[in-house]
Protein backbone atom coordinates (compact mmCIF):
# COMPACT_ATOMS: atom_id res chain seq x y z
CA UNK A 1 0.00 0.00 0.00
CA UNK A 2 2.81 2.39 0.83
CA UNK A 3 4.48 1.74 -2.51
CA UNK A 4 1.19 2.28 -4.32
CA UNK A 5 0.66 5.65 -2.66
CA UNK A 6 4.26 6.63 -3.32
CA UNK A 7 3.85 5.98 -7.05
CA UNK A 8 0.38 7.53 -7.31
CA UNK A 9 1.39 10.70 -5.47
CA UNK A 10 4.66 11.34 -7.30
CA UNK A 11 5.55 12.58 -10.78
CA UNK A 12 4.68 11.61 -13.51
CA UNK A 13 1.64 9.73 -12.14
CA UNK A 14 0.43 12.55 -9.90
CA UNK A 15 -1.16 14.81 -12.60
CA UNK A 16 -3.24 11.93 -13.96
CA UNK A 17 -4.11 10.82 -10.41
CA UNK A 18 -5.62 14.25 -9.78
CA UNK A 19 -7.63 14.24 -13.03
CA UNK A 20 -8.83 10.67 -12.43
CA UNK A 21 -9.95 11.65 -8.92
CA UNK A 22 -12.00 14.51 -10.38
CA UNK A 23 -13.64 12.10 -12.85
CA UNK A 24 -14.48 9.62 -10.08
CA UNK A 25 -15.88 12.43 -7.94
CA UNK A 26 -18.09 13.47 -10.87
CA UNK A 27 -19.55 9.96 -11.19
CA UNK A 28 -20.01 9.73 -7.43
CA UNK A 29 -21.99 12.97 -7.42
CA UNK A 30 -24.03 11.78 -10.38
CA UNK A 31 -24.82 8.47 -8.67
CA UNK A 32 -25.94 10.17 -5.47
CA UNK A 33 -27.91 12.89 -7.25
CA UNK A 34 -25.86 15.67 -5.66
CA UNK A 35 -24.58 17.09 -8.95
CA UNK A 36 -26.36 20.41 -9.32
CA UNK A 37 -26.31 23.14 -11.96
CA UNK A 38 -23.19 24.65 -10.40
CA UNK A 39 -21.11 21.75 -11.73
CA UNK A 40 -22.21 22.02 -15.34
CA UNK A 41 -19.34 20.83 -17.52
CA UNK A 42 -20.80 22.33 -20.70
CA UNK A 43 -18.91 24.91 -22.73
CA UNK A 44 -19.65 28.59 -22.34
CA UNK A 45 -21.59 30.49 -24.97
CA UNK A 46 -19.88 32.37 -27.77
CA UNK A 47 -17.91 31.91 -30.97
CA UNK A 48 -14.76 30.83 -29.17
CA UNK A 49 -16.56 28.10 -27.22
CA UNK A 50 -18.27 26.91 -30.39
CA UNK A 51 -14.89 26.58 -32.09
CA UNK A 52 -13.55 24.58 -29.16
CA UNK A 53 -16.58 22.29 -29.29
CA UNK A 54 -16.05 21.61 -33.00
CA UNK A 55 -12.33 21.00 -32.41
CA UNK A 56 -13.02 18.51 -29.60
CA UNK A 57 -15.64 16.75 -31.73
CA UNK A 58 -13.21 16.51 -34.65
CA UNK A 59 -10.45 15.02 -32.46
CA UNK A 60 -12.82 12.50 -30.89
CA UNK A 61 -14.15 11.58 -34.34
CA UNK A 62 -10.65 10.89 -35.68
CA UNK A 63 -9.96 8.68 -32.68
CA UNK A 64 -13.25 6.79 -33.11
CA UNK A 65 -14.62 8.02 -29.79
CA UNK A 66 -17.87 9.62 -30.93
CA UNK A 67 -21.33 8.24 -30.19
CA UNK A 68 -20.77 7.88 -26.43
CA UNK A 69 -21.31 10.23 -23.46
CA UNK A 70 -18.44 12.71 -23.37
CA UNK A 71 -17.72 12.31 -19.66
CA UNK A 72 -17.54 8.54 -20.02
CA UNK A 73 -15.04 8.90 -22.88
CA UNK A 74 -12.88 11.29 -20.85
CA UNK A 75 -12.98 9.04 -17.80
CA UNK A 76 -11.84 6.00 -19.77
CA UNK A 77 -9.11 8.01 -21.50
CA UNK A 78 -7.77 9.24 -18.18
CA UNK A 79 -8.01 5.79 -16.59
CA UNK A 80 -6.06 4.02 -19.34
CA UNK A 81 -3.48 6.83 -19.45
CA UNK A 82 -3.10 6.67 -15.68
CA UNK A 83 -2.65 2.88 -15.79
CA UNK A 84 0.13 3.13 -18.36
CA UNK A 85 2.04 5.85 -16.52
CA UNK A 86 1.58 4.07 -13.19
CA UNK A 87 3.06 0.83 -14.53
CA UNK A 88 5.85 2.72 -16.29
CA UNK A 89 6.88 4.42 -13.07
CA UNK A 90 6.45 1.31 -10.93
CA UNK A 91 8.41 -1.06 -13.18
CA UNK A 92 10.97 1.21 -14.80
CA UNK A 93 11.29 4.81 -13.68
CA UNK A 94 11.79 4.24 -9.96
CA UNK A 95 15.16 2.57 -10.58
CA UNK A 96 16.44 5.39 -12.80
CA UNK A 97 18.49 8.50 -11.87
CA UNK A 98 16.64 11.75 -11.34
CA UNK A 99 17.25 13.31 -14.78
CA UNK A 100 16.26 10.23 -16.78
CA UNK A 101 13.27 9.59 -14.53
CA UNK A 102 12.03 13.13 -15.17
CA UNK A 103 12.71 13.03 -18.92
CA UNK A 104 11.24 9.59 -19.64
CA UNK A 105 8.37 10.24 -17.23
CA UNK A 106 7.41 13.43 -19.06
CA UNK A 107 7.63 11.63 -22.41
CA UNK A 108 5.46 8.78 -21.13
CA UNK A 109 2.94 11.28 -19.76
CA UNK A 110 2.67 13.01 -23.14
CA UNK A 111 2.38 9.81 -25.18
CA UNK A 112 0.03 7.90 -22.85
CA UNK A 113 -3.21 9.32 -24.36
CA UNK A 114 -2.47 7.72 -27.76
CA UNK A 115 -2.69 4.04 -26.75
CA UNK A 116 -5.33 5.06 -24.18
CA UNK A 117 -7.53 6.36 -27.02
CA UNK A 118 -7.15 3.04 -28.84
CA UNK A 119 -8.10 1.08 -25.70
CA UNK A 120 -11.06 3.40 -25.04
CA UNK A 121 -12.34 2.94 -28.60
CA UNK A 122 -12.15 -0.85 -28.20
CA UNK A 123 -14.10 -0.76 -24.94
CA UNK A 124 -16.80 1.56 -26.31
CA UNK A 125 -17.18 -0.07 -29.74
CA UNK A 126 -19.75 -2.73 -28.67
CA UNK A 127 -21.94 -0.07 -27.03
CA UNK A 128 -21.66 2.84 -29.49
CA UNK A 129 -24.38 1.69 -31.91
CA UNK A 130 -26.71 0.93 -29.01
CA UNK A 131 -26.22 4.43 -27.56
CA UNK A 132 -26.79 6.11 -30.92
CA UNK A 133 -29.98 4.15 -31.55
CA UNK A 134 -31.30 4.69 -28.03
CA UNK A 135 -30.45 8.39 -28.11
CA UNK A 136 -32.18 9.00 -31.44
CA UNK A 137 -35.31 7.10 -30.41
CA UNK A 138 -35.43 8.56 -26.92
CA UNK A 139 -35.23 12.17 -28.12
CA UNK A 140 -38.15 11.76 -30.51
CA UNK A 141 -40.24 10.06 -27.85
CA UNK A 142 -39.63 12.78 -25.26
CA UNK A 143 -40.38 15.80 -27.47
CA UNK A 144 -43.86 17.11 -26.70
CA UNK A 145 -43.94 15.69 -23.19
CA UNK A 146 -44.46 17.85 -20.14
CA UNK A 147 -42.33 17.95 -17.03
CA UNK A 148 -41.73 19.96 -13.87
CA UNK A 149 -38.84 22.30 -13.13
CA UNK A 150 -36.80 20.88 -10.23
CA UNK A 151 -33.90 23.34 -10.23
CA UNK A 152 -34.16 26.80 -8.69
CA UNK A 153 -35.03 28.13 -12.14
CA UNK A 154 -34.77 27.42 -15.85
CA UNK A 155 -33.17 30.12 -17.97
CA UNK A 156 -31.51 30.31 -21.36
CA UNK A 157 -28.24 29.12 -19.75
CA UNK A 158 -29.14 26.50 -17.13
CA UNK A 159 -31.87 24.43 -15.55
CA UNK A 160 -33.19 20.94 -14.87
CA UNK A 161 -36.62 19.35 -15.17
CA UNK A 162 -38.15 16.03 -14.19
CA UNK A 163 -40.15 14.17 -16.84
CA UNK A 164 -42.28 11.09 -16.14
CA UNK A 165 -41.31 8.04 -18.20
CA UNK A 166 -43.50 5.39 -16.62
CA UNK A 167 -40.76 4.46 -14.16
CA UNK A 168 -38.63 6.39 -11.71
CA UNK A 169 -38.71 9.47 -13.97
CA UNK A 170 -36.01 11.28 -15.94
CA UNK A 171 -33.97 14.27 -14.82
CA UNK A 172 -33.04 16.29 -17.91
CA UNK A 173 -30.88 19.33 -18.59
CA UNK A 174 -33.23 21.97 -20.02
CA UNK A 175 -33.02 25.55 -21.26
CA UNK A 176 -35.70 28.17 -21.80
CA UNK A 177 -36.59 28.40 -25.50
CA UNK A 178 -37.60 32.07 -25.53
CA UNK A 179 -35.32 33.25 -22.72
CA UNK A 180 -38.17 33.32 -20.20
CA UNK A 181 -37.54 32.72 -16.50
CA UNK A 182 -39.25 29.50 -15.36
CA UNK A 183 -39.36 28.90 -11.61
CA UNK A 184 -39.18 25.72 -9.54
CA UNK A 185 -42.35 23.61 -9.72
CA UNK A 186 -43.55 25.16 -12.97
CA UNK A 187 -44.85 22.84 -15.69
CA UNK A 188 -42.88 22.91 -18.95
CA UNK A 189 -43.04 21.18 -22.32
CA UNK A 190 -40.06 19.76 -24.23
CA UNK A 191 -40.09 21.30 -27.70
CA UNK A 192 -36.55 20.87 -29.10
CA UNK A 193 -33.31 18.99 -28.45
CA UNK A 194 -29.83 20.47 -28.85
CA UNK A 195 -27.45 17.62 -29.76
CA UNK A 196 -24.34 19.77 -29.27
CA UNK A 197 -25.28 21.03 -25.80
CA UNK A 198 -27.06 17.78 -24.78
CA UNK A 199 -30.08 19.65 -23.45
CA UNK A 200 -33.76 20.19 -24.22
CA UNK A 201 -35.41 23.53 -24.92
CA UNK A 202 -38.67 24.01 -23.06
CA UNK A 203 -41.57 26.43 -22.91
CA UNK A 204 -44.08 27.01 -20.14
CA UNK A 205 -46.90 24.47 -20.46
CA UNK A 206 -49.53 27.04 -19.48
CA UNK A 207 -48.41 29.26 -22.38
CA UNK A 208 -50.06 26.80 -24.77
CA UNK A 209 -53.32 26.91 -22.82
CA UNK A 210 -53.34 30.71 -22.78
CA UNK A 211 -52.48 31.11 -26.46
CA UNK A 212 -55.46 32.50 -28.50
CA UNK A 213 -57.00 30.21 -31.07
CA UNK A 214 -56.45 31.07 -34.76
CA UNK A 215 -59.03 33.44 -36.27
CA UNK A 216 -60.11 30.90 -38.86
CA UNK A 217 -60.99 28.38 -36.18
CA UNK A 218 -62.96 30.96 -34.21
CA UNK A 219 -65.02 31.96 -37.26
CA UNK A 220 -65.82 28.39 -38.23
CA UNK A 221 -66.87 27.64 -34.66
CA UNK A 222 -69.22 30.64 -34.62
CA UNK A 223 -70.88 29.55 -37.88
CA UNK A 224 -71.47 26.03 -36.57
CA UNK A 225 -73.00 27.32 -33.34
CA UNK A 226 -75.23 29.70 -35.33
Amino acid sequence: MQQFLQVVLSYPTLPLSIVLSVCLLYWLLMATGLLGDGLDFGLADGVEAEGIAHAVAAVLGRLGLTGAPLMLVLTLLVFFSWTQVYLLQLLLLQAMPGFWRLALGSLGLLLAPLPAAFATALVLRPFRRMWLRAGSTGVQQLLGRTGVVISAAVTADEGRASVADGGAGLVLQVRSRDGAYLSRGQAVMLVEYDRQAYCYYVIAADALEQAPAPVGLLESGDKESG
